[in-house]
């Protein structure tokens, strides 16, 4: 039974830079390094301003080194932490909880994102 989490974080002040090339890459890497961590994406969703995800992290890890280590692969995005004017690229502002019971509820409202915003 692996621990599932929901997690959301966006770029510094809420920038809307996700998109195109730099969406494609970033959704590539975020599943190179959850497989690379024993860990899986099991929804997700870019939007232009944040990042919706529904991710499993192996029995054996803690619900903190689950949010450790996807806020650190995320900052490691493009091989740097900066963005090219040397500012940090993510923002501060993450939320991460556990999904229990709601597991298709999270999903559903991972999904949606595009519809909702």
């Amino acid at each position: 039974m692996e621990l599932q989490l929901a997690c959301c974080f966006h770029p510094d002040k809420r920038n809307k830079v996700i998109f195109g090339a730099i969406r494609k890459h970033l959704g590539e890497v975020l599943h190179e390094l959850a497989r690379q961590k024993e860990c899986q994406i099991d929804e997700g969703h870019l939007m232009r301003d944040h990042v919706h995800m529904c991710i499993s992290i192996p029995p054996k890890d803690s619900i903190s080194w689950g949010k450790v280590r996807f806020r650190s692969m995320a900052r490691h995005f493009m091989g740097r932490a900066k963005n090219f004017t040397s500012k940090s690229f993510w923002g501060s502002g993450y939320f991460f909880a556990t999904v229990r019971l709601d597991e298709d509820m999270v999903r559903a409202y991972i999904c949606n994102q595009g519809k909702v915003d």
